[in-house]
Protein backbone atom coordinates (compact mmCIF):
# COMPACT_ATOMS: atom_id res chain seq x y z
CA UNK A 1 0.00 0.00 0.00
CA UNK A 2 1.03 3.32 -1.12
CA UNK A 3 2.05 5.21 2.12
CA UNK A 4 0.62 8.76 2.88
CA UNK A 5 0.54 11.33 5.87
CA UNK A 6 -2.53 9.99 6.65
CA UNK A 7 -1.38 5.78 7.05
CA UNK A 8 1.80 6.84 9.22
CA UNK A 9 2.33 4.84 12.32
CA UNK A 10 3.93 6.07 15.81
CA UNK A 11 6.30 3.93 15.39
CA UNK A 12 7.52 5.59 11.95
CA UNK A 13 7.56 8.95 13.64
CA UNK A 14 9.11 7.54 16.96
CA UNK A 15 12.33 5.95 14.40
CA UNK A 16 12.00 9.64 12.34
CA UNK A 17 12.21 11.44 15.73
CA UNK A 18 14.79 9.67 17.46
CA UNK A 19 17.15 10.15 14.19
CA UNK A 20 16.79 13.32 13.83
CA UNK A 21 17.34 14.28 17.91
CA UNK A 22 20.74 12.62 17.13
CA UNK A 23 21.59 15.01 14.20
CA UNK A 24 20.49 17.73 16.53
CA UNK A 25 23.64 17.57 18.52
CA UNK A 26 25.76 18.82 15.13
CA UNK A 27 23.80 22.36 16.04
CA UNK A 28 23.26 25.19 18.82
CA UNK A 29 20.95 27.05 20.64
CA UNK A 30 20.50 31.07 19.40
CA UNK A 31 22.51 33.10 21.84
CA UNK A 32 21.59 36.38 20.16
CA UNK A 33 18.26 36.80 22.25
CA UNK A 34 19.19 35.71 25.74
CA UNK A 35 16.28 33.21 26.58
CA UNK A 36 16.71 31.70 23.08
CA UNK A 37 20.17 31.06 24.74
CA UNK A 38 19.10 29.13 27.89
CA UNK A 39 16.79 26.47 25.91
CA UNK A 40 17.72 22.64 26.02
CA UNK A 41 18.92 22.14 22.49
CA UNK A 42 17.78 18.22 22.92
CA UNK A 43 14.17 19.56 22.81
CA UNK A 44 12.10 17.89 19.80
CA UNK A 45 8.51 17.98 19.32
CA UNK A 46 6.34 17.26 16.06
CA UNK A 47 2.64 17.92 14.76
CA UNK A 48 0.79 17.04 11.88
CA UNK A 49 -1.88 18.00 10.44
CA UNK A 50 -3.63 15.96 7.80
CA UNK A 51 -6.25 17.71 5.27
CA UNK A 52 -8.62 14.25 6.55
CA UNK A 53 -8.24 15.72 9.70
CA UNK A 54 -6.23 12.98 11.06
CA UNK A 55 -3.64 14.58 13.69
CA UNK A 56 -0.10 13.03 14.66
CA UNK A 57 1.83 14.36 17.89
CA UNK A 58 4.96 13.46 19.78
CA UNK A 59 7.95 14.37 21.51
CA UNK A 60 8.16 17.87 23.83
CA UNK A 61 4.62 19.17 22.47
CA UNK A 62 3.73 20.73 25.48
CA UNK A 63 6.75 23.42 24.71
CA UNK A 64 6.29 26.73 24.09
CA UNK A 65 8.05 28.96 21.86
CA UNK A 66 8.10 31.76 19.96
CA UNK A 67 7.72 31.98 16.27
CA UNK A 68 10.80 34.77 15.31
CA UNK A 69 10.91 33.96 11.46
CA UNK A 70 8.23 31.93 11.32
CA UNK A 71 5.56 34.43 11.87
CA UNK A 72 6.97 36.24 8.10
CA UNK A 73 4.76 34.28 5.77
CA UNK A 74 1.65 35.37 8.16
CA UNK A 75 2.43 38.51 7.95
CA UNK A 76 2.62 38.51 4.53
CA UNK A 77 -0.26 36.52 4.17
CA UNK A 78 -2.93 39.30 6.22
CA UNK A 79 -1.75 42.11 4.15
CA UNK A 80 -2.44 40.50 0.55
CA UNK A 81 -5.10 38.99 2.10
CA UNK A 82 -6.69 42.39 3.34
CA UNK A 83 -5.07 44.63 0.23
CA UNK A 84 -3.95 42.72 -2.27
CA UNK A 85 -1.08 41.24 -4.55
CA UNK A 86 -0.04 44.16 -6.23
CA UNK A 87 -0.13 46.72 -3.29
CA UNK A 88 2.04 44.34 -1.21
CA UNK A 89 4.60 43.49 -4.12
CA UNK A 90 5.28 47.57 -4.06
CA UNK A 91 6.70 47.40 -0.88
CA UNK A 92 8.76 43.82 -1.33
CA UNK A 93 10.20 41.52 -3.91
CA UNK A 94 9.95 38.27 -4.53
CA UNK A 95 13.66 37.00 -5.31
CA UNK A 96 15.58 34.67 -3.38
CA UNK A 97 18.50 35.71 -1.52
CA UNK A 98 22.19 34.49 -1.44
CA UNK A 99 23.10 36.47 1.83
CA UNK A 100 21.95 36.05 5.41
CA UNK A 101 18.73 36.77 6.20
CA UNK A 102 19.49 39.92 8.07
CA UNK A 103 22.34 41.38 5.82
CA UNK A 104 22.52 45.20 5.42
CA UNK A 105 24.70 44.57 2.52
CA UNK A 106 22.32 42.69 0.38
CA UNK A 107 19.54 45.52 1.20
CA UNK A 108 22.23 48.49 0.26
CA UNK A 109 23.19 45.90 -3.19
CA UNK A 110 19.35 46.28 -3.68
CA UNK A 111 19.16 50.00 -2.97
CA UNK A 112 16.89 49.79 -0.27
CA UNK A 113 14.23 47.88 -1.63
CA UNK A 114 13.97 44.27 0.52
CA UNK A 115 14.68 41.24 -1.85
CA UNK A 116 11.75 39.04 0.10
CA UNK A 117 9.43 38.59 2.88
CA UNK A 118 10.94 35.80 5.01
CA UNK A 119 14.27 38.37 4.95
CA UNK A 120 14.43 40.90 8.18
CA UNK A 121 14.39 44.47 5.49
CA UNK A 122 11.15 42.35 4.04
CA UNK A 123 9.85 41.57 7.09
CA UNK A 124 10.50 44.87 8.65
CA UNK A 125 8.77 46.84 5.63
CA UNK A 126 5.40 44.79 5.77
CA UNK A 127 5.43 45.16 9.94
CA UNK A 128 5.37 48.76 8.97
CA UNK A 129 2.38 48.31 6.54
CA UNK A 130 0.15 46.68 9.30
CA UNK A 131 -2.88 48.27 10.05
CA UNK A 132 -3.26 49.43 13.67
CA UNK A 133 -2.77 52.90 15.59
CA UNK A 134 0.15 51.38 17.46
CA UNK A 135 2.41 48.05 17.67
CA UNK A 136 0.74 46.42 20.42
CA UNK A 137 -2.97 47.18 18.51
CA UNK A 138 -1.14 45.82 15.09
CA UNK A 139 0.07 42.55 16.57
CA UNK A 140 -3.16 42.01 18.47
CA UNK A 141 -4.86 42.53 15.53
CA UNK A 142 -2.53 39.69 13.54
CA UNK A 143 -2.52 37.32 16.46
CA UNK A 144 -6.70 37.65 16.35
CA UNK A 145 -6.69 37.45 12.50
CA UNK A 146 -5.01 34.15 12.77
CA UNK A 147 -5.93 32.58 15.75
CA UNK A 148 -9.23 32.27 14.41
CA UNK A 149 -8.40 31.64 10.91
CA UNK A 150 -6.58 28.59 11.86
CA UNK A 151 -8.04 27.73 15.15
CA UNK A 152 -4.70 28.24 17.26
CA UNK A 153 -4.19 29.82 20.26
CA UNK A 154 -0.86 31.82 19.99
CA UNK A 155 -0.29 34.98 22.67
CA UNK A 156 2.69 37.39 22.92
CA UNK A 157 5.02 36.25 24.88
CA UNK A 158 5.62 39.19 26.96
CA UNK A 159 9.24 37.88 28.60
CA UNK A 160 10.61 36.55 25.57
CA UNK A 161 9.70 40.33 24.32
CA UNK A 162 11.62 42.03 26.82
CA UNK A 163 14.41 39.36 26.12
CA UNK A 164 14.47 40.45 22.31
CA UNK A 165 14.00 44.49 23.09
CA UNK A 166 17.34 44.25 25.54
CA UNK A 167 19.46 43.14 22.73
CA UNK A 168 18.78 46.32 20.88
CA UNK A 169 19.73 44.54 17.66
CA UNK A 170 21.61 47.45 15.93
CA UNK A 171 21.42 45.47 12.93
CA UNK A 172 17.94 45.29 12.71
CA UNK A 173 17.98 48.98 13.47
CA UNK A 174 20.29 49.68 10.69
CA UNK A 175 18.13 47.87 7.93
CA UNK A 176 15.06 49.91 9.47
CA UNK A 177 17.04 52.99 8.68
CA UNK A 178 18.12 52.46 5.34
CA UNK A 179 14.66 51.00 4.54
CA UNK A 180 13.53 54.84 5.76
CA UNK A 181 15.95 56.49 3.69
CA UNK A 182 14.70 54.50 1.02
CA UNK A 183 11.43 55.15 1.39
CA UNK A 184 9.88 52.08 2.16
CA UNK A 185 9.06 52.40 5.78
CA UNK A 186 7.34 55.60 7.56
CA UNK A 187 8.67 55.12 11.32
CA UNK A 188 11.88 53.11 11.99
CA UNK A 189 10.57 52.77 15.47
CA UNK A 190 6.84 51.32 14.86
CA UNK A 191 8.57 49.07 12.23
CA UNK A 192 10.88 47.55 15.25
CA UNK A 193 8.66 47.32 17.77
CA UNK A 194 5.91 45.84 15.34
CA UNK A 195 8.17 43.45 14.16
CA UNK A 196 9.94 42.53 17.20
CA UNK A 197 6.40 41.94 19.09
CA UNK A 198 4.76 39.49 16.09
CA UNK A 199 8.52 37.38 15.98
CA UNK A 200 7.34 37.34 19.81
CA UNK A 201 3.69 35.84 19.13
CA UNK A 202 4.15 32.15 20.84
CA UNK A 203 2.53 28.47 20.99
CA UNK A 204 3.12 25.08 20.65
CA UNK A 205 4.01 22.70 17.99
CA UNK A 206 0.59 21.95 17.95
CA UNK A 207 -0.79 25.35 16.73
CA UNK A 208 2.09 26.35 14.33
CA UNK A 209 0.60 23.11 12.71
CA UNK A 210 -2.64 24.67 12.50
CA UNK A 211 -0.91 27.77 11.01
CA UNK A 212 -0.62 25.66 8.41
CA UNK A 213 -3.66 24.87 7.72
CA UNK A 214 -4.06 27.70 6.38
CA UNK A 215 -1.84 27.11 3.90
CA UNK A 216 -2.83 23.94 2.52
CA UNK A 217 -6.53 24.24 2.66
CA UNK A 218 -8.04 25.62 -0.47
CA UNK A 219 -11.39 27.08 0.59
CA UNK A 220 -9.63 29.48 3.76
CA UNK A 221 -7.99 32.01 1.68
CA UNK A 222 -7.79 32.92 -1.65
CA UNK A 223 -5.91 30.85 -4.04
CA UNK A 224 -3.47 33.36 -5.46
CA UNK A 225 -2.46 34.36 -2.04
CA UNK A 226 -2.03 30.94 -1.02
CA UNK A 227 0.25 30.33 -4.21
CA UNK A 228 2.27 33.12 -3.90
CA UNK A 229 2.91 32.60 -0.16
CA UNK A 230 3.74 28.96 -0.55
CA UNK A 231 5.75 29.66 -3.27
CA UNK A 232 8.14 32.22 -1.41
CA UNK A 233 8.28 30.11 1.69
CA UNK A 234 9.68 27.45 -1.20
CA UNK A 235 12.27 29.51 -3.00
CA UNK A 236 13.04 31.50 0.22
CA UNK A 237 11.81 30.27 3.62
CA UNK A 238 15.16 28.54 4.81
CA UNK A 239 17.32 32.24 3.55
CA UNK A 240 20.10 31.06 1.69
CA UNK A 241 19.71 27.17 2.44
CA UNK A 242 16.59 27.53 0.44
CA UNK A 243 17.81 26.35 -2.77
CA UNK A 244 19.64 23.27 -1.24
CA UNK A 245 16.51 22.03 0.63
CA UNK A 246 13.89 22.74 -2.26
CA UNK A 247 16.01 20.03 -4.29
CA UNK A 248 16.50 17.85 -1.25
CA UNK A 249 13.21 18.14 0.56
CA UNK A 250 11.17 19.85 -2.18
CA UNK A 251 8.44 21.36 -0.19
CA UNK A 252 7.56 24.95 1.34
CA UNK A 253 9.04 25.91 4.27
CA UNK A 254 9.76 28.41 6.92
CA UNK A 255 12.24 28.47 9.86
CA UNK A 256 12.85 30.63 13.51
CA UNK A 257 15.53 31.38 15.37
CA UNK A 258 13.51 29.24 18.18
CA UNK A 259 13.80 25.99 16.29
CA UNK A 260 9.93 26.24 14.74
CA UNK A 261 9.84 24.80 11.53
CA UNK A 262 6.73 24.61 9.48
CA UNK A 263 6.26 22.45 6.20
CA UNK A 264 3.50 22.58 4.12
CA UNK A 265 2.48 19.74 1.81
CA UNK A 266 0.28 21.79 -0.39
CA UNK A 267 -3.40 19.83 -0.73
CA UNK A 268 -2.71 17.11 1.49
CA UNK A 269 -1.16 18.61 5.11
CA UNK A 270 0.61 20.78 7.51
CA UNK A 271 4.16 19.46 9.34
CA UNK A 272 5.17 21.46 12.56
CA UNK A 273 8.59 20.95 14.49
CA UNK A 274 10.44 22.40 17.42
CA UNK A 275 13.73 21.71 17.85
CA UNK A 276 16.21 24.73 19.17
CA UNK A 277 19.67 23.52 18.01
CA UNK A 278 20.50 25.41 14.93
CA UNK A 279 22.71 24.52 11.85
CA UNK A 280 24.97 27.82 10.38
CA UNK A 281 22.26 29.31 8.47
CA UNK A 282 19.66 29.71 11.40
CA UNK A 283 17.58 26.75 11.00
CA UNK A 284 16.74 23.50 12.59
CA UNK A 285 19.06 21.19 12.32
CA UNK A 286 16.59 18.18 13.45
CA UNK A 287 13.29 19.47 12.14
CA UNK A 288 15.32 20.00 8.78
CA UNK A 289 16.77 16.26 9.52
CA UNK A 290 12.95 14.84 10.58
CA UNK A 291 11.47 16.44 7.28
CA UNK A 292 13.75 14.99 4.80
CA UNK A 293 13.62 11.44 6.51
CA UNK A 294 9.64 11.83 6.27
CA UNK A 295 9.31 13.49 2.72
CA UNK A 296 11.66 10.64 1.37
CA UNK A 297 10.01 7.64 2.93
CA UNK A 298 6.49 9.64 1.25
CA UNK A 299 7.69 10.87 -1.80
CA UNK A 300 6.10 14.26 -0.55
CA UNK A 301 8.81 16.29 -2.62
CA UNK A 302 6.51 18.51 -4.96
CA UNK A 303 9.33 18.33 -7.58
Amino acid sequence: MLKTLETLTMTELATWVQQAKIQANQGLVANRIPKLAVVDPHCFAVHIFCKSGQAYSTGDTKCVFPLMSAIKPFSLLYLLEHLGLETVFQWVGVQPSDAPFNSLTQLVRDQGFPRNPMINSGAITLADKLPGKDPLCRTQNLCQWLNQLAGCNFKLDEAMLASVRSVNSQTNQAIAQYLALSGYIDDVKTAIDTYEQICCLSGTVEDLACLGKILFLREIILPQNRRCVNALMLTCGLYEASGKYSIRIGLPMKSGISGALLTIVPTLGAIATYSPALDSVGNSVAGLAFIEALSEALTLSLL
